[in-house]
């Protein structure tokens, strides 16, 4: 039987961490996009080895890791480089997040990615949960978080989908705006009764 799975997603610094957390303590499993892209290109794994080959080996860390920050740096500046390492990546990515499902326990998972609708994972989901705040709030969160600056976060965001197409794509919005975690967490256990009802339909 295909478990029900909740996709769930919003742009950066929307506080997807903090939802995701709150189901987690619900029990509900979490399969994140983002865990499992960095898990696929750890040391010694082909995905890493064919990042390598193609960028050179100052592609890597003094450790022998992927060097992120540069390897960003060089795929926003190259949409050609973006689209190599998308066609390399995506097809992995998908294959274990399938086989994470398929594993999980629990009458439904969630899949947290903050790339759900742009690279089509929503097409792993039964359901989409969109966390929503406004890009002025993005912004400002994720420069109190990161230690980018202004200009590559708004990079970021107009990379991402625009907040009205995120808002079209879901089943079901939770509003975070507020920092008020127990009206988070209340929400959260709506929807969690929600999603047990629909996982055993």
């Amino acid at each position: 039987m295909k478990k029900f799975t909740v996709g769930l997603t919003g742009g950066i610094g929307s506080g997807k961490t903090t939802i995701s957390d709150l189901f987690q303590e619900l029990g509900v499993e979490i399969i994140d996009a983002d865990v499992i892209a960095r898990e696929i290109v750890e040391p010694k794994t082909p995905a890493l080895n064919a990042i390598v080959d193609h960028f050179g080996k100052s592609i890597l860390t003094t450790d022998n890791r992927l060097d992120r920050a540069q390897l960003r740096t060089i795929i926003f500046s190259s949409p050609d480089e973006k689209a190599w390492l998308n066609a390399l990546l995506h097809p992995l990515i998908r294959l274990a997040i399938q086989q994470k499902i398929d594993l999980s326990i629990g009458n439904y998972c969630i899949l947290s990615a903050p790339l759900l609708i742009e690279n089509q994972l929503n097409k792993l989901s039964d359901h989409v949960l969109v966390v929503d705040v406004t890009e002025e709030t993005q912004l400002k969160r994720t420069l109190q978080r990161d230690s980018s600056n202004q200009k590559e976060v708004a990079a970021i965001i107009s990379s991402q989908i625009s907040r009205i197409e995120r808002q079209q794509a879901a089943d079901d919005i939770i509003n975070n705006e507020s920092t008020d975690l127990n009206s988070l967490a209340e929400a959260v256990a709506k929807l969690h009764i929600k999603f047990e009802s629909l996982s055993t339909k």
